[in-house]
């Protein structure tokens, strides 16, 4: 299904698509695409702004681990050759930062090891909330959170080099050409012992490629985004289909 125009209605019809997206990814990761003792949750609780798709893992606690199974790679189809995106970027100097400041975050329910976003107009309507994005973002990888972030919307005033850009410069400044033609983008981090970012473009009536969602530093799973963006659509009022596809 090609990528829809969302700047064509206002925030808020692009908000009620969100949440449908939203639980379309959680109910599909939860549905075999993830390792035993693996789960993705919506919208819980994390310090700052709260994230889209929270990925956690069962604490190691011995009464919370199962009984023994299938090995980590039999379990599911877990990925450990590197995705080929359009772009991929190393920052070295993140593996120094994070020997001072790295800690484990936790849920009441185990070990948070993902997050993924998808951004909103709401996250670029003002400076304040721009920075609080990006800073969000950041922080998680430096605790060692594994991101994915999705953003259907194209540069603005906040981001003119795009998201990824916004979020990288947090690490390293490096010189990049934008492709004009693919504006929207998605950017996957890998917060392993040095951050890595796959990234890639997109345009409006492009179909979602498959993007990592890492796990754990070089593994990763297909992150469903075109058959839950479908989901997702189906749902969406057939009376307002017409104004993104006129």
């Amino acid at each position: 299904m090609p990528i829809h125009d969302w700047t064509r209605v206002d925030a808020g019809l692009f908000h009620d698509f969100h949440q449908s997206w939203t639980v379309a990814l959680r109910s599909t990761l939860n549905a075999g695409r993830l390792p035993a003792d693996y789960f993705a949750l919506v919208e819980q609780h994390l310090h700052g702004p709260i994230p889209n798709v929270l990925t956690l893992r069962l604490s190691s606690n011995p009464e919370h681990v199962r009984e023994s199974g299938p090995s980590y790679a039999d379990q599911v189809s877990v990925v450990t050759e590197p995705p080929t995106t359009h772009l991929t970027q190393r920052a070295e100097l993140v593996a120094y930062a994070r020997r001072a400041i790295r800690i484990t975050v936790r849920h009441r329910h185990g070990d948070v090891v993902a997050v993924i976003e998808i951004v909103s107009p709401g996250n670029k309507a003002s400076r304040g909330e721009f920075r609080r994005f990006v800073e969000k973002s950041a922080s998680l990888i430096r605790q060692g959170i594994h991101l994915l972030v999705i953003d259907l919307f194209p540069p603005g005033k906040r981001d003119p080099q795009g998201i990824h850009k916004a979020i990288w410069d947090e690490f390293q400044e490096d010189d990049f050409e934008f492709p004009a033609s693919k504006s929207l983008t998605l950017a996957s981090y890998d917060a392993g012992s040095e951050c890595v970012a796959y990234v890639q473009f997109v345009a409006v009536g492009d179909p979602l490629p498959e993007v990592p969602l890492f796990l754990r530093p070089g593994c990763h799973v297909p992150a469903p985004l075109e058959e839950t963006y479908q989901t997702a659509w189906t749902s969406f009022p057939a009376t307002l289909k017409g104004l993104l596809t006129r």
